[in-house]
């Protein structure tokens, strides 16, 4: 399985925090994600460049190439 590195190149496990580089718009929705937020205890997919969080009730999918490690 390859390894999952954030935009910076700095490899990524579970529980980590990632603090968002670019705005996102979230699709199928009207809410943005603005630059600087920081994700607490991202879980790693099968694909290494994609990681998963969770936003209240509601769980997020993020590209690592917009995301840098806390």
């Amino acid at each position: 399985m390859e390894e999952t590195k954030d935009s910076n190149g700095t490899l990524l496990a579970d529980g980590d925090s990632v603090q968002l580089i670019k705005d996102l718009k979230v699709k199928g929705s009207s809410q943005n994600l603005k630059r600087g937020s920081v994700w607490k205890n991202i879980r790693l997919t099968d694909s290494p460049e994609e990681i998963e969080t969770r936003d209240g009730k509601s769980t997020l999918v993020l590209k690592t190439c917009f995301v840098k490690k806390v």
